[in-house]
């Protein structure tokens, strides 16, 4: 494998797997404290809302991004392509969730709680904490990144075992005479005309009187 190509594919393998264990953390993290304020005397109830909860597709999207940057390895040619599409796809799901967070809040995932909203002697006041959103939004930039790199230089890179094929220039160190003694014997053994084989002869066999 040649240094930029596995540059390229190192950087693209971290930047998936980055963003894919940035997705299944913030997935578990709190993004957003969520409190309904009841009429006296009843006191208000505090519930933290989980990134799962607020974004369901986001745990999968990291999943996506992690089992693809496994793929690359398995994968040559047309399925690398196919590998970076669903890499772009799930960077993109990740970024669509983060920013429709920061733009819109989480005002229709708070009243879907049990218990919070949905009734006339109750309000509901969210408190979103942006910086989990933030790390999805980063998290999808990083996945669409990787999944178009893929796509436009994936067929070019190696894949799994390549290290271990021989090049194909490669020069064959020369036989000894030894090796052609022994590729003839086989040749004999096999019942086959040695004498036919350029590169096998049989050493004249040694005299103890000379």
């Amino acid at each position: 494998m040649s240094g930029p190509a596995r540059r390229e594919l190192g950087s693209v393998l971290a930047a998936a797997a980055v963003a894919g264990g940035l997705a299944l953390s913030a997935g578990g993290q709190s993004w957003a404290s969520v409190t309904a304020v009841r009429r006296p005397p009843l006191p208000p109830v505090t519930v933290a809302v989980l990134g799962s909860d607020a974004a369901p597709l986001v745990p999968a999207a990291g999943l996506v991004l992690l089992a693809a940057a496994v793929a690359l390895f398995a994968v040559r040619g047309w399925g690398r392509v196919v590998v970076g599409l669903l890499m772009a796809l799930a960077g993109g799901v990740l970024g669509w969730s983060g920013l429709r967070v920061l733009l819109r809040g989480l005002t229709s995932a708070a009243v879907s709680l049990p218990g919070l909203g949905g009734t006339a002697d109750s309000s509901v006041v969210v408190h979103v904490a942006h910086a989990w959103p933030v790390v999805v939004l980063l998290a999808g930039a990083l996945g669409v990144v990787a999944g178009a790199a893929t796509v436009l230089r994936g067929r070019g890179w190696p894949g799994m075992g390549r290290r271990y094929e021989r090049d194909a220039g490669a020069v064959l160190p020369p036989r000894t005479d030894e090796d052609r003694a022994q590729a003839a014997w086989q040749a004999l053994d096999r019942g086959e005309d040695p004498t036919r084989t350029a590169d096998a002869t049989i050493p004249p066999p040694h005299d103890p009187g000379v």
